[in-house]
């Protein structure tokens, strides 16, 4: 699957908005998708670091109108934590060489408010 069709829409609501300052975004993702799918197309998509991502599946809610019933449809949601404080990472290389990573991180998901 493509990242564009792994997060589908952000999620905005009060809590939400709440966690933003923790560095915890909430997105409606496909149904088919895992935690290491979702994880990726952040990654890609916004050019952050993940920390976690925590994912639930949200049952639809039995709607009338008037006599007929029905249902809206399911979904899934996901909570991504990100790193809000992005370091250089180093490690060992062959030979005992140490290198680090030069790739550089955000530290906040701008887009999400549609900004």
């Amino acid at each position: 699957m493509l990242p564009e069709e792994i997060i589908i829409a952000p999620v905005v609501t009060e809590k939400s908005n709440d966690q933003l300052q923790e560095g915890k975004y909430t997105f409606k993702v496909n149904k088919k998708a895992t935690k290491i799918d979702i994880a990726k197309a952040v990654e890609k998509l916004f050019q952050v670091k993940v920390l976690k991502v925590n994912t639930m599946n949200i049952n639809g809610k039995k709607k009338r109108v008037g006599y007929h019933v029905g249902k809206t449809s399911d979904w899934k949601k996901a909570i991504v934590t990100i790193d809000t404080n992005p370091s250089e990472v180093s490690y060992l290389a062959k030979g005992g060489k140490e290198t680090k990573v030069s790739k550089k991180y955000k530290d906040a998901i701008d887009e999400f408010m549609g900004a």
